[in-house]
């Protein structure tokens, strides 16, 4: 065994104990965490997809829904209403609620 390799297993030893008396006995003794739960929904991300998105607008009578783009936390969205006219939606992308509707010419 060369003596630069045995210098670096003695070393990687000590290394550890070194780290080990750093974190304490403490740190040690807890036990691993669970699995962590899906993250649920924050401010700064949607709540609903897309395909959620485009399911809620059909369902509400919404046709021809050409264009779903998040901005923010709000879904814009392009599309027909009930009666056929073209309207531009603003919708919460938490919870799916059409905010602000404009009827496009």
């Amino acid at each position: 065994m060369s003596k630069t390799h045995h210098l670096i297993r003695r070393a990687l030893p000590a290394a550890a104990l070194a780290l080990l008396a750093a974190v304490g006995p403490a740190a040690m003794a807890q036990p691993a965490a669970p699995a962590a739960a899906p993250a649920a929904p924050t401010a700064a991300g949607p709540a609903l997809n897309i395909r959620q998105i485009h399911e809620r607008l059909e369902a509400a009578g919404y046709r021809e829904i050409r264009e779903i783009e998040l901005s923010g936390n709000r879904y814009e969205v392009k599309a027909r209403n009930a009666q056929g006219e073209r309207v531009k939606l603003e919708m919460n992308a938490t919870t799916g609620a059409v905010e602000r509707s404009r009827t496009r010419h």
